[in-house]
């Protein structure tokens, strides 16, 4: 990924009908919808068979894998590191490769614990984990016996995972307990947890080690079109980081990771076009070699231990397509057993006899699969749709484009109820995602299932500004927000109400992160265009918002900067784009959802919102979490948070008219 766009995924990003984890590749697939409720007036459709409560989407089971730069296999093979959700807090568990039962490793009631690694000579395990949503994670590791013991003790601090020396007796963590600003690199022994500072950050972002613990890459963004990177030589501390992508103009670089021999770099870089390729650099003679170029951004790139096996994924419009190829021969491997969906979380046994692989479709969440490498035949080993739900309820969605204001094309991903038609026009929602710079991409979503099955048509708009549509479309809305991209959104209104299966008096607006702030100003600048809106821990006031970031986002504060605007130079124009300095425009009726411990968009941003749009008289519904940050990791506020978006379509849209206002 480009800088930016990795700048704008760490920022405001929101896990709401966007997936911008590690990517979801898919060689055959498309989201799921559902099927739709409907008023009394209303004919009674032949589907869906069934219409279901918001906990049936959210009991199913959301399977990660350990981290891709650790240990995803026990050192015996025979056990695959997760975390899941099936408790309804997210906890870390061994899951068995023969199919036997899982063994859960934490066992917390409140904190998410989130897998990271084995340990390569034996079963202790690395896990990290916040405080209910406040982003200050630690990393912590898990012993034999049981026992847990945080390797990064303190207050205020943010610590993350890096990688493990080749020799298994080293590995290397990076805080911000020394500044705040700054992420220091240490290497941790294995055998006592002795540590070493081995890398003083002077304001780089770290991206990757080499497996021999020599070469440090760096990333250092300079605007939000432009980067470089950097390689210190971790054995000679006291040289400067080597600067190695001198060029001239906007070119966007980012570092996948080192080959396992430690031989040379993999980074990306969009400098020969508008997608991002993978390039090689050879650390002893600095040549330069493309590895991967294609139609779309390459988004990123991995080996097997030995370095036999290449897995690559690319976004080809909002799906991942992965390609796991064998070096030796450069032909791709061939799975079977595998159904259609997108492949992703791919990882190797240490032995390489073995792979691990996640698959999600359109009408069910990541399920894990194993393989033998000589066969490539898979076996499921999980099964995370919730067993209450027939899958034939669920519908694939479909990738759109619309005109904007300006004639330019809009991507969008469309969810059409089952029972929609010219005869049974169904209200709709225009999903709007974070970032700025996030994406609205294909997959399994528990919130967009509930909408859709309870008769709600939703639209993924991927406005510009939005990434993986090239970098010229993903700055077209630089110091332009909302205002360009706003348009599009308004525009994506007027394509739904030209579906002759859409009411186009009873179309709302919902996002979360960027995509509630769009929500607000979308209410508050343009109010008379959406019925409804749901702005879910959205930005509502700029100048305060780009005044109080994090401190740990000090490396991309340039950058964010650079495409938001400076708020010493710039604050009249953040002031003219915020919500809440226009609120009283707002006259249609509002849910806002929140997180009390979100770092990112403070509580007192929707606070002030929700207190200044009931001076309106305009109905206003608050849910606040006490327990959540930016995004909702327990089960149970995430089926709270889903059934008041329904509940309130329910009595705001397909209950309010055009108006969207009861009582008004």
């Amino acid at each position: 990924m480009s800088t930016s766009h990795i700048l704008t995924l760490m920022i405001l990003v929101l896990a709401v009908g966007c997936k911008t984890t590690e990517p979801a590749p898919a060689p055959t697939s498309a989201p799921a919808s559902a099927p739709a409720s409907r008023p009394a007036s209303m004919p009674k459709p032949e589907r869906p068979k069934q219409q279901y409560p918001a906990a049936t989407f959210f009991e199913t089971t959301t399977y990660r894998m350990a981290s891709s730069a650790g240990f995803g296999f026990s050192p015996d093979g025979a056990k695959i590191l997760v975390h899941h959700d099936k408790t309804g807090v997210f906890n870390v568990y061994a899951l068995a490769v023969d199919g036997s039962d899982e063994a859960p490793l934490t066992a917390s009631d409140d904190r998410a614990m989130i897998a990271v690694s084995y340990f390569p000579q034996d079963e202790r395990v690395l896990v990290t984990a916040d405080n209910n949503g406040d982003e200050l994670n630690h990393v912590l590791v898990r012993e034999v016996d049981g026992s847990t013991r945080d390797l990064t003790p303190g207050d205020k601090l943010k610590a993350a995972f890096v990688g493990w020396h080749d020799d298994g007796k080293t590995f290397w963590l990076m805080t911000n307990e020394r500044d705040q600003k700054s992420f220091d690199v240490y290497a941790y022994r294995t055998k006592g947890y002795r540590r070493k500072r081995i890398y003083t950050n002077p304001g780089f972002q770290v991206a990757a080690i080499s497996g021999d613990g020599r070469w440090l890459a760096l990333t250092k963004p300079n605007t939000s079109a432009d980067s470089d990177l950097y390689l210190a030589d971790l054995r000679r501390p006291r040289r400067k980081p080597k600067h190695i992508t001198p060029h001239d103009g906007d070119i966007a670089y980012a570092v996948y990771g080192f080959t396992p021999d430690s031989k040379q770099l993999i980074y990306a870089t969009n400098e020969h076009g508008e997608y991002n390729q993978a390039w090689t650099y050879d650390l002893r003679s600095k040549k330069r070699e493309v590895l991967l170029e294609a139609d779309w951004d390459v988004v990123f790139m991995s080996y097997s231990p030995s370095g036999r096996y290449r897995v690559s994924g690319i976004n080809a419009d909002a799906q991942t397509k992965v390609t796991i190829v064998d070096t030796t021969t450069n032909q791709p491997l061939t799975l079977t057993g595998v159904p259609p969906g997108d492949l992703a979380q791919v990882r190797f046994a240490r032995d390489e006899k073995t792979i691990a692989f996640a698959v999600t479709s359109d009408t069910s969440p990541f399920d894990i699969y194993v393989a033998p490498l000589d066969t490539g035949k898979a076996t499921r080993l999980t099964r995370a749709l919730n067993a209450d739900i027939d899958e034939s309820d669920l519908v694939s969605a479909t990738v759109v484009r619309y005109p904007s204001f300006d004639g330019l094309e809009i991507p969008g991903i469309l969810y059409k109820p089952q029972q929609a038609s010219p005869e049974h026009k169904v209200p709709a929602m225009v999903l709007v995602h974070g970032g700025p710079g996030g994406q609205t991409r294909q997959g399994y979503s528990g919130l967009i299932q509930h909408m859709v099955n309870h008769g709600y048509a939703v639209l993924g708009a991927n406005n510009r500004g939005s990434s993986g549509y090239g970098k010229t479309f993903f700055h077209l809305d630089d110091r332009k927000h909302g205002d360009v991209d706003l348009k599009d959104i308004v525009y994506a209104k007027d394509y739904l109400a030209s579906l002759d299966w859409v009411d186009a008096d009873r179309i709302g607006v919902i996002g979360g992160s960027y995509g509630g702030f769009m929500v607000a100003a979308a209410l508050a600048f343009e109010p008379e265009v959406f019925a409804v809106g749901i702005d879910i821990f959205g930005v509502t006031n700029w100048v305060r918002t780009l005044k109080s970031i994090p401190p740990w986002w000090e490396a991309f504060k340039k950058a964010l900067y650079d495409e938001m605007g400076d708020p010493a130079t710039d604050e009249a124009r953040h002031r003219k784009i915020s919500p809440l300095f226009h609120a009283e425009r707002i006259q249609r009726p509002l849910l806002v959802v929140q997180g009390a411990n979100d770092p990112r968009v403070l509580q007192v941003e929707s606070d002030e919102l929700v207190a200044a749009v009931k001076k309106n008289g305009v109905p206003v519904e608050y849910v606040v979490f006490p327990d959540e940050g930016h995004g909702f990791r327990k089960r149970a506020n995430r089926i709270k948070a889903s059934e008041a978006y329904v509940s309130f379509l329910d009595k705001y849209l397909k209950g309010g008219g055009r108006s969207g206002v009861v009582g008004l």
